[in-house]
């Protein structure tokens, strides 16, 4: 094998894939494609009678739990052959520990992957299994916003007001030109030192409901992880007092979930992933939430795959950007900012004066509060 050409090998590593581990003595397999091999052995070796796997059970190193499965299949695998992994699993070999046992989920460690999993799954728990997949959506979400408002809060709470001072003591605050010439009278000519009797701090502005962001968040199955921060982001600005949000998600279809904006988990909880995406049809609707677009900030967060005619999703764009509204298109936000998205896309709408980046929560604050100042 190692003299083949890379094309043939490609085709040899796919037939050992679907042959399985007891084709190991005659086909080799790369160390890369190691996880695969053992995420597929084990869903499909369960076609092997029950005692055929009691007698090579001892033998096997994989210890893959249902759930650990389930999120190697989505790391390691397309998004199609994951979906048909899923079905095989729950149809075909009625693998359904995470959709039938509450004690099997309530045991597993919260976090944003096993979020994903209840995303992806929820439509097929049964409704105890729902309730405790909600305490984890709870509980994942509270750590999301506990890490995330901090940084978002900190850009977006106004910028600073040098005409109005303050009696909250902070490095950040210091009118260092204020003080400096309020202490002049205190300047001792023989030591050359200014005495500071008073120090001055400048305070900071406040606005209340100045600005609407509207934020449209494609749910299609890629976004997962730009969802979930997503509804975390919303939630922080809901509560935020010079922001007033609008929040809707989409696929071919749109929801308006503004009324429950302020609550993360609702908004997780109403996601269904999957389908096809019309970014021109949520964009349309979002023009009906507008009423002054100067003080206007459209978030688009999508990969940017358009479903139907892009002409479309230009046009309304270029509406959207003409009439003042500012237009964000964020392809990533998850915390490694990865971006996968529709790059000619992506151009022709930074061409057209729209923003087009991937950027982390920390960084999508930062130019929030510079697009607010």
């Amino acid at each position: 094998m190692e003299h083949l050409p890379i094309s043939d090998k490609a085709v040899l590593n796919r037939w050992r894939l679907v042959l399985g581990k007891y084709a190991s003595g005659h086909m080799g397999l790369p160390g890369s494609l190691k996880g695969m091999d053992e995420a597929l052995d084990f869903l499909y070796s369960r076609e092997q009678k029950a005692d055929e796997r009691q007698e090579k059970g001892g033998l096997e190193a994989s210890h893959l739990t249902v759930a650990a499965w389930l999120n190697e299949v989505r790391r390691l695998f397309p998004k199609e052959t994951v979906q048909v992994l899923e079905r095989h699993a729950l149809e075909r070999y009625q693998l359904k520990e995470l959709l039938t046992d509450r004690e099997v989920l309530e045991k597993l460690e919260p976090n944003q992957a096993l979020l994903g999993t209840i995303l992806s799954l929820k439509h097929l728990m049964s409704d105890q299994v729902l309730a405790a997949a909600r305490e984890i959506v709870r509980k994942v979400a509270a750590q999301l916003t506990e890490r995330m408002k901090m940084d978002l809060e900190r850009s977006l709470l106004g910028k600073i007001q040098k005409n109005t001072s303050s009696p909250v003591r902070s490095i950040r605050n210091l009118d260092v030109k204020k003080t400096i010439r309020k202490n002049l009278a205190h300047y001792d000519r023989e030591e050359k030192r200014l005495l500071l009797e008073q120090v001055y701090f400048n305070g900071r502005v406040k606005r209340y409901n100045s600005w609407r962001v509207v934020i449209a968040v494609d749910e299609s199955g890629s976004m997962t992880d730009s969802i979930i921060h997503s509804a975390i982001m919303a939630g922080i600005f809901a509560r935020l007092p010079m922001v007033e949000v609008r929040l809707v998600i989409f696929d071919t279809q749109v929801v308006d979930l503004s009324g429950y904006a302020d609550d993360p988990v609702e908004v997780l909880m109403s996601v269904q992933l999957g389908g096809g995406t019309n970014i021109a049809g949520a964009l349309e609707y979002c023009k009906g939430l507008i009423s002054s677009p100067h003080k206007t900030l459209l978030v688009l967060v999508s990969d940017l795959c358009e479903g139907g005619p892009a002409a479309n999703l230009y046009g309304v764009c270029s509406d959207l950007l003409e009439s003042g509204v500012k237009v964000a298109a964020l392809t990533a936000l998850d915390q490694d900012a990865n971006p996968a998205y529709n790059r000619t896309i992506a151009r022709t709408l930074a061409d057209m004066g729209a923003f087009v980046g991937a950027m982390t929560p920390e960084q999508l604050g930062d130019y929030l509060g510079k697009m607010m100042s």
